[in-house]
């Protein structure tokens, strides 16, 4: 099956996590069939039914990063829409990582459509501003020490 195309012609809810630590923060190399390009960002993807956002997102994480987090504040939300993709994207602070970071695998897709590519730890200060997506979150990155969340209510 071709990725992209279980992505494309739907609405996504995404949930991505911002990991800092030593002012460094840790981002995902994906391909984005959505931009036809590798991108850097956050590791994160998308919500299964009955999930909240928090559950997906340390779903997620771990899938991606082999990390496991504890899910913070919600500090930012991106509309991507780009036809035929469209997605809402949460970007929330985790923390407390336990484990060895390591570049995970997406499980909902075959080893030769994989999206992810690389994982690194970027300095907040000299992020890949070319390829990072999305763009409307470098301000709350290099703004760290003055992040604020905005609010948020679950109903489960």
């Amino acid at each position: 099956m071709e990725s992209g195309s279980i992505f494309s012609h739907r609405l996504r809810t995404r949930v991505c996590g911002l990991l800092v630590r030593s002012q460094k923060i840790l981002l995902t190399q994906i391909y984005s069939p959505a931009q036809n390009a590798l991108v850097w960002m956050p590791p994160g993807g998308a919500l299964k039914p009955g999930e909240t956002l928090r559950e997906a997102l340390a779903r997620e994480f771990a899938e991606e990063t082999s990390l496991e987090v504890t899910v913070r504040d919600l500090l930012h939300i991106n509309e991507f829409i780009e036809s035929p993709f469209h997605a809402i994207e949460f970007f929330f602070e985790v923390s407390d990582p336990q484990g060895e970071v390591a570049l995970g695998t997406d499980p909902e897709l075959d080893e030769e459509d994989q999206l992810l590519r690389d994982i690194q730890w970027f300095p907040t200060g000299d992020l890949p501003e070319e390829s990072f997506s999305p763009r409307s979150l470098l301000a709350v990155i290099r703004n760290w020490e003055n992040r604020q969340s905005l609010p948020i209510s679950e109903h489960k």
